[in-house]
C-alpha cells in the first residue's frame, strides 16, 4: 500500500512538473519583431467600451504620420481577428481595402506610400456580430501596418460585446 501511495505521488509530481515545463515554453501568438515602425499614431488604442450587437458595426478611425524626412512604403495592412477590418483612406478620400485576417480568405496587398511628413487615416470596422452568440463579451483586436524593412506599428481597439 505504501509503494502505491509512493509510485502515485511520483507520477502526479511528474505530470505538474511536464505542466508547468510546458507553460513556461509557451510563445505569444502575436508575432512581434521588435521593430517598432516609425509612424506615429494619434492613439494606439481605443476601447469602444459597451458595444450592443443589435446595434451593428462599430467604427474607429486612427491617423497615421510619417514624421521622419523619407517616404515609407507599405506592403501590408492585417487584423487579428476575422471580426475586424481595416481600410487604408488615400489622399483624394477614396479608401483602400479591405484588409483582414491573414489565413481567413484572401487578404490584398496595401503597396502604399506615406511621404516624409503626411498623414493617413486607418479606419477599422469591428462587426460584434461576426461570432454569434458565442462573441459576447472583452474584445481585444489589433491591427498592424507593416512597413517595407519589416517595422511594423499595431494599432488596438477594445471593447465589451453585449447582446
Amino acid at each position: 500500500m505504501k509503494k502505491l501511495i509512493i509510485v502515485t505521488l511520483l507520477i502526479l509530481a511528474s505530470l505538474m512538473a511536464l505542466v508547468w515545463l510546458g507553460s513556461k515554453n509557451q510563445k505569444s501568438p502575436v508575432k512581434d519583431t521588435g521593430i517598432k515602425s516609425a509612424l506615429t499614431a494619434s492613439e494606439y488604442v481605443y476601447d469602444f467600451g459597451s458595444i450592443s450587437m443589435k446595434d451593428g458595426e462599430a467604427i474607429k478611425e486612427f491617423v497615421v504620420t510619417n514624421e521622419t524626412d523619407k517616404d515609407i512604403i507599405f506592403p501590408s495592412l492585417i487584423t487579428s481577428c476575422m471580426c475586424t477590418k481595416a481600410f487604408f483612406v488615400l489622399p483624394d478620400g477614396k479608401t483602400k481595402g479591405p484588409f483582414g485576417m491573414q489565413g481567413h480568405g484572401y487578404v490584398p496587398p496595401l503597396n502604399e506610400t506615406i511621404k516624409a511628413g503626411e498623414s493617413r487615416t486607418i479606419k477599422v470596422v469591428f462587426d460584434p456580430n461576426a461570432h454569434g452568440p458565442a462573441g459576447v463579451g472583452f474584445i481585444d483586436r489589433f491591427i498592424t501596418l507593416t512597413d517595407s524593412s519589416g517595422s511594423s506599428l499595431k494599432l488596438e481597439i477594445k471593447a465589451t460585446v453585449t447582446p
